[in-house]
């Protein structure tokens, strides 16, 4: 999504001219940046591994939000369970676990259970009745931006500045080859963009 509107571009100082091609570009190598589809909010399905003895998952893409309609950010959580490692669990529980096919298998589990941390992005998961391990989750969620913020904008602005200073892409077309941004995307994205889009980039990721 663009993260500028035509109305914004003298405001953010740009000329009230400007191709909205220059914004749909720069916009594409802001979500490249922070690893993201997009900042605003967008749902993403990630696994991730658990350490022994963990409940907890910390998830890649934040600030968690809940999408338009929905009371939760999660939209299910599935976990896999897995057989205990030497020294790990009691024995005679394994042996129950083990007769209804548990270890090794996935399940899903009631989001309402699961404790959420939306500042840290953290997941907790409820303990299973026979105290199994749970090794992977596979956690589809919503994440992102309700409003862009004026950080974002500004960095938006400044990518078309750096573009536009650059002689190869100093021209004036209806069109601007966003391969073209990318390939000079180490020049478009200077220190003060990458400030500004650091709060943001996806921590997990890359």
């Amino acid at each position: 999504m663009p993260y500028l509107s035509p109305t914004e571009y003298v405001s953010y100082g740009l000329s009230a001219d400007t191709s909205d091609d220059w914004i749909a570009a720069a916009s594409v190598l802001i979500d490249a940046h922070c690893r993201r589809t997009s900042l605003a909010v967008t749902q993403y399905t990630e696994r991730v591994r658990l350490t022994t003895g963990s409940s907890t998952a910390r998830l890649s893409y934040r600030p968690l939000a809940a999408a338009e309609g929905a009371t939760s950010p999660l939209v299910s959580v599935l976990a896999r369970y897995g057989q205990p490692r030497r020294g790990e669990g009691d024995d005679l529980r394994y042996e129950i676990a083990s007769a209804f096919g548990l270890p090794g298998s996935s399940s899903e589990i009631d989001i309402a259970a699961v404790d959420l941390n939306l500042f840290a992005g953290e997941i907790a998961l409820p303990c299973h009745l026979l105290g199994l391990q749970v090794r992977e989750v596979e956690v589809t969620y919503t994440a992102g931006l309700a409003t862009i913020p004026e950080a974002v904008k500004f960095a938006c602005a400044q990518i078309v500045k750096n573009a536009q200073a650059t002689p190869a892409l100093n021209v004036r077309s209806s069109r601007i080859d966003t391969l073209a941004m990318e390939y000079f995307s180490g020049s478009l994205i200077d220190p003060v963009v990458e400030a500004m889009l650091r709060p943001y980039i996806a921590e997990r990721m890359g």
